[in-house]
């Protein structure tokens, strides 16, 4: 009787096997592995491309901004700037305008000083003038006549009331 095993190696069937798995791996990394491999290859190109794009983007945004910040900065310094100028013309155009009244006051004072001075002397020559004409009127009404004490009263107010009137 010919005993059947069931765990026997039968080489021919062994080999068979082994010749079949070494087929199909060669067949799975043909025409599976290798195919995905390569779309995977894709996608870690395409991400590391989007990755890179993505850093290039953000170095230039920080350019930007940092560009940004300049140019803020520099108007901010020219704002300054021309709000200084403006706030030194305006003083310096108020000192001038200042001045410039204190020089008309100045002025104008010293002219109204000069005409009252000159009211003033000519006051004087008039008054001197009447009291020289005056003087003359009572020299010639004393050599006219003798005076008494009662002429010489009259001659005295008509004297002070000529010069009253006369002022």
């Amino acid at each position: 009787m010919q005993v059947q095993s069931l765990v026997g190696i039968v080489p021919w069937t062994f080999i068979a096997q082994i010749a079949n798995l070494f087929i199909q791996a060669y067949l799975i990394k043909r025409f599976l592995f290798k195919p995905i491999n390569e779309i995977l290859e894709k996608r870690k190109a395409m991400a590391d491309a989007q990755i890179e794009d993505a850093k290039k983007d953000r170095t230039e945004a920080a350019a930007m901004k940092a560009e940004y910040e300049k140019d803020m900065a520099e108007a901010r310094s020219k704002a300054s700037d021309i709000l200084t100028n403006a706030q030194k013309t305006a003083a310096a155009q108020s000192e001038e305008i200042l001045q410039e009244a204190a020089a008309q006051a100045a002025a104008m004072k010293e002219k109204a000083a000069n005409d009252i001075e000159q009211e003033k002397r000519k006051a004087v020559t008039q008054i001197r003038d009447e009291i020289g004409g005056i003087a003359m009127d009572i020299a010639g009404k004393v050599i006219e006549r003798e005076i008494n004490e009662e002429d010489h009263r009259k001659l005295i107010d008509e004297f002070i009331a000529n010069v009253g009137e006369a002022s």
